[in-house]
C-alpha cells in the first residue's frame, strides 16, 4: 500500500487538502494538467491481520515487515494558492512539472503494491526556495525517510543537501542534469545524465563503429561549448588511446576551406558541433551541406538539436546526423502502451514527459527499495524504462551518477535510435 500525506509550508493546518487544491487549480489552469485523487487498492490477498486471526499471508507478512518511506520534496508553491496572490507563469509551470512527476511516481509505486511492498510517500513543498530547501533538510521525516525525492532544481539540491547534515536514504535528484561536482553530496542520485556523459556516449560511439583517424570538432567560440567539447576529447584520447587525432576548429561565417586539405573522400569525415547557437548552426550545416557533395560528411550534434525547430530534418539527414539523447520514447511499444493506458485511466489525462520519467523512476527505485541490498546495490543493477535506461556509476564526493545515453540518426527526415 502507499500512504500519501501532502505537506504545507510550516505552521499550515489540513496536511492533505492543498496538494489536491493545487492539482484542481491545475486542472482549471492548465488543459494538460488534471491530477485527480485516487484511492490505491491492496491486492485481494493482502488482507488487514487482526487479534484472533490466525491466518497467515505471505505478501501481508512482508508489508508488516517493512514500509519504505519516501519523502518527496516538489515546487509546488502552495503559498499562491491564497486569493490574494497569483501564480506567475514560471511558479504554475513549476507546479505543473512537479504535479505531473508526482503522477508518474506514484503510479510506479502503486503498481509495484501488487508485489506486497508498502510504501509511505510525504510530499512536502520546496517552494523553489533555498531558504525552505535549507529548512526541509531539518525535517524528522525527510531525514530518517529511506529515499529523498528532489528538490527538482539544482540550487534547491545544493542548498538542502549542504543543510543535510545526516539523512538515512539518498538524495534523488530527478529532473536536473546539473553536474554532481557542483553539489559535492556523497549521497546524491543524478537520475538524468549530466552533459559530460553524452559526449562520453558519442566518443564510445564513434570510436567504436567508426573508428576514424580523426575528428573535427566545430566550435563557435562561446564558452558554453566547453564542457561537451572537453569531455569529448577526453573521452576519445582514453577509447583510443590517444590513436584518434581529435582537431578543434574554430568556424567564422561558415569557411571550412582551411579544412579541405585534411578530408577524405573515400572515407567519412567526422565533425562534432558542440554549439546551440541558431546562427552558427544555420550557416555552419549548410556549408558542410556544401562539403557533402564531394567529402563524405558524419555529424554529431547537441542533445539539445533535437528541440531546435529551426534545424531541418532534410538538411540534418544528408549530413549523416546523430545525436545523444535521454528522452526517446518508443509508442509502439507494449510496455509503453500499457503505461498510457494505465495512467489515462488514473488520472483522465495525457501524460507528459516529466510524469514518464516520474514513473520510471518511481519503478526502478521503488524496486530497489525492497532489493536485498536496497539503494546501496544501485551501481550493479541496470534497468531500460520507457524515456530512458539507467546505468549508474559511484564518484567520491558525487554519489550515483546514471551515464546511459541514448544514439539517435535521422532516418525517413525523424530521429530513430540506432543504439
Amino acid at each position: 500500500m502507499i500512504s500519501v500525506q501532502n505537506h504545507r509550508p510550516p505552521l499550515s493546518g489540513n496536511k492533505w487538502l492543498p496538494f489536491f487544491c493545487i492539482a484542481l487549480l491545475l486542472a482549471a489552469c492548465s488543459p494538460k494538467t488534471r491530477p485527480v485523487a485516487t484511492t490505491v487498492k491492496k491486492p485481494a490477498d493482502n488482507t488487514e491481520k487482526r487479534p484472533g486471526n490466525t491466518t497467515e499471508n505471505p505478501s501481508e507478512k512482508v508489508s508488516e515487515q517493512k514500509v519504505a518511506n519516501i519523502a518527496m520534496l516538489l515546487p509546488l508553491n502552495l503559498e499562491h494558492l491564497n486569493p490574494a496572490q497569483k501564480y506567475s507563469p514560471l511558479q504554475l509551470s513549476q507546479a505543473n512539472i512537479a504535479v505531473e512527476y508526482y503522477q508518474g511516481f506514484k503510479l510506479a509505486l502503486d503498481s509495484l503494491t501488487a508485489y506486497g511492498n508498502n510504501y509511505k510517500l510525504q510530499i512536502f513543498d520546496s517552494r523553489d526556495e533555498a531558504m525552505q530547501a535549507h529548512d526541509l533538510a531539518l525535517n524528522a521525516f525527510v531525514r530518517s525517510s529511506d529515499l529523498i525525492v528532489g528538490p527538482v532544481f539544482p540550487d534547491g539540491v545544493k542548498a538542502f543537501s549542504g543543510a543535510l547534515s545526516y539523512s538515512k536514504g539518498p538524495i534523488l535528484s530527478p529532473l536536473s542534469p546539473a553536474n554532481p561536482a557542483t553539489i559535492n553530496s556523497k549521497n546524491l542520485i543524478t537520475a538524468i545524465p549530466p552533459l559530460e556523459y553524452h559526449a562520453w556516449g558519442a566518443a564510445e560511439y564513434i570510436n567504436r563503429t567508426v573508428k576514424p583517424k580523426k575528428i573535427f570538432i566545430l566550435r563557435s567560440g562561446f564558452n558554453q561549448e566547453n564542457d561537451y567539447a572537453v569531455n569529448f576529447k577526453k573521452a576519445i584520447d582514453s577509447l583510443s588511446k590517444k590513436k584518434v587525432k581529435v582537431i578543434n576548429v574554430y568556424v567564422v561565417r561558415g569557411k571550412l576551406s582551411s579544412l579541405l586539405p585534411q578530408l577524405s573522400k573515400t572515407e567519412k569525415n567526422v565533425f562534432v558541433i558542440p554549439a546551440i547557437d541558431q546562427a552558427f548552426l544555420g550557416v555552419t550545416l549548410r556549408s558542410l551541406d556544401t562539403l557533402n557533395k564531394h567529402y563524405p560528411v558524419m555529424v554529431f550534434g547537441h542533445p539539445s538539436w533535437d528541440k531546435f525547430s529551426f534545424l531541418k530534418p532534410q538538411l540534418l539527414q544528408r549530413l549523416n546526423t546523430h545525436i545523444t539523447s535521454t528522452e526517446k520514447i518508443n509508442y509502439k511499444a507494449g510496455a509503453t502502451t500499457t503505461f498510457l493506458r494505465n495512467y489515462r485511466r488514473a488520472y483522465h489525462v495525457e501524460p507528459t514527459e516529466y510524469a514518464i520519467k516520474g514513473f520510471d523512476e518511481g519503478l526502478y527505485f521503488g524496486r530497489q527499495l525492497f532489493a536485498d541490498k536496497g539503494l546501496a546495490s544501485i551501481e550493479g543493477t541496470d534497468f531500460t524504462g520507457l524515456h530512458n535506461g539507467f546505468h549508474f556509476i559511484k564518484k567520491p564526493g558525487q554519489g550515483w551518477i546514471n551515464t546511459h545515453v541514448n544514439i539517435l540518426m535521422y532516418t525517413n527526415f525523424e530521429l530513430k535510435q540506432v543504439e
